[in-house]
Parts: structure tokens; C-alpha cells; sequence
């Protein structure tokens, strides 16, 4: 059995954040919760996180600026930003992904969350076949 997923949601709306993660773990990933930028960084920090959701207006720290400081401790993290106040992504914010809150379905949010996932992830690796296996193969079709 494959481990699960770890992701780091942040919002200080506490019935967002709890929709958010209910969502989450209905399909499988472990998502740990924060309510603000100080909460975040420290679970970021001391535990294995495999992506991030960020809303973007908190008091004392906005979502960009925690996924920048985020981004310096570990570059590869995929972060989603999501905001109900804008709605398009800033090409200068170092989230890899933008949602608008409210009118973006759990679909579309968990389909995200697969998609940097895999993104993360990289390409499979191709498998070398085995040389008797080629040779097979190729008479099988005819070329000698």
C-alpha cells in the first residue's frame, strides 16, 4: 500500500478549512490544518508535506507571501492559491496553481490536487524489456 499524500491546508475560516479537508480525505490524502502563516511554516517544516492550499487574504500574512517563504524551504512543493476577492492568477505569484473560493467545485479542486500531484511526481520511468522479450517481439512482426 502506497503511503498517503500529505497536503497543508491553510485558511483562517475554520468551516472552509474543515470542508477542505473533509474533501481531501474522502479521497484518501492526509491533510494536516493551519489557521494561520506561523501554524503552516512549522508543519511545513517539521513534517513531510507533498503540496500546499493557501487562501490568500489571512490576517498577518497573505497566502503568496507564505507559499514565497514555503517556496524557500522547499522549492518542489506544489502550492495552490485560492481567493474568494480575485479572481485570476497573478503571473508574479509563486503559487503553481489559482482557485476561486466559492465558485470552484470539490471536482475541480481535487482534480487540481491530482493533476501538481502527479506533476510533482514526474514522468514514469520507463521499464527496459528484456532483450529475449525484444527479439520475441520483433519476429513476431516480421523483422528480422
Amino acid at each position: 500500500m502506497r503511503p498517503k499524500k500529505v497536503i497543508l491546508c491553510v485558511d483562517d475560516n475554520d468551516q472552509v478549512l474543515s470542508v477542505r479537508k473533509f474533501v481531501l480525505e474522502t479521497r484518501g490524502y492526509r491533510v494536516l490544518t493551519a489557521k494561520n502563516a506561523e501554524e503552516a511554516v512549522e508543519l511545513y517544516d517539521h513534517g513531510r508535506v507533498d503540496l500546499v492550499i493557501s487562501d490568500l487574504v489571512m490576517p498577518h500574512c497573505n497566502g503568496n507571501d507564505l507559499i514565497q517563504q514555503l517556496k524557500e524551504i522547499a522549492p518542489w512543493v506544489p502550492a495552490v492559491l485560492v481567493s474568494g476577492s480575485i479572481k485570476q492568477f497573478d503571473p508574479t505569484s509563486r503559487a503553481d496553481a489559482f482557485l476561486p473560493k466559492g465558485s470552484c467545485s470539490p471536482q475541480e479542486l481535487l482534480e487540481r490536487v491530482r493533476v501538481l500531484l502527479v506533476r510533482k511526481r514526474g514522468p514514469k520511468k520507463m521499464i527496459a524489456s528484456p532483450p529475449a522479450l525484444e527479439a520475441h517481439t520483433a519476429a513476431a512482426q516480421g523483422v528480422a
